[in-house]
């Protein structure tokens, strides 16, 4: 079946000597993989479009018995180009598609994520002065489109407030072994972000070890309640972002 849809570029990785394999998030037919033949050939209709983070209009041969879909044709949508010259946006970019390609499972629609992204990559590729702290926010907002979101137990801020990890809450009371104490400022971003999903939470300053160690608590709630959830790849990345922007 000739598909043409839209498509988010998650992953590249060469394949043989002038081609490569992508993992998109399709809107059609979800997180797939495609064989873009030719690609690395200077000559090639497909040179230079094949870039993580690249939202392309794509034609594509699917079959559902195959693993790997044949791309014919693509054209940028939106270009993640500018991002290669912000090393602080790429590693937020990097580190939420990593995110959300452990959060989709292949050939699995999921279109709340892919117009979460549709709209978020745009938005951070053309917004002065973006905070890390909203990759925090991108794990909440994820977590949520995938159905295991947080809930705020009425925590009060003017006492202890816990991230229990089974539970999925903020509370102010531990409910397991697994559960952390978070900061005042921890405390009031996960609490205002569950409760407005309004990116104004950027602005409370979460930022260095705080943010740091709020990502790793996530993290480990997301390993509790997904299923063979890695550690990411562009961390150490986003982690070299965190350091220069003490």
């Amino acid at each position: 079946m000739i598909t043409h849809t839209q498509a988010i570029i998650l992953r590249s990785v060469d394949y043989q000597e002038s081609s490569k394999i992508l993992t998109v998030l399709s809107q059609e037919h979800g997180k797939i993989a495609l064989i873009a033949r030719g690609a690395k050939k200077p000559k090639s209709k497909l040179s230079g479009l094949i870039e993580i983070g690249n939202i392309l209009d794509v034609v594509y041969y699917y079959k559902s018995t195959r693993g790997v879909q044949s791309l014919t044709e693509a054209s940028i949508h939106y270009s993640s180009s500018n991002f290669r010259i912000h090393f602080d946006k790429a590693a937020i970019l990097y580190a939420t598609l990593e995110l959300a390609s452990q959060l989709v499972h292949e050939n699995e629609i999921n279109t709340p994520v892919f117009n979460y992204l549709i709209k978020f990559i745009p938005w951070l590729g053309e917004e002065e002065g973006v905070p890390p702290s909203i990759f925090c926010y991108n794990q909440l907002r994820c977590a949520e489109l995938c159905g295991f979101n947080l809930n705020d137990s009425n925590s009060d801020l003017a006492k202890d407030v816990y991230l229990n990890i089974a539970q999925g809450t903020i509370s102010n009371a531990i409910d397991s072994e697994l559960s952390y104490k978070l900061t005042v400022l921890q405390a009031r971003f996960l609490k205002e972000s569950i409760a407005s999903k309004n990116r104004a939470v950027l602005s409370l300053g979460l930022q260095g070890q705080e943010l740091k160690q709020l990502i790793r608590h996530l993290d480990v709630y997301f390993k509790y309640h997904l299923e063979g959830y890695k550690e990411r790849k562009s961390d150490s990345i986003f982690e070299q972002m965190l350091q220069d922007s003490k």
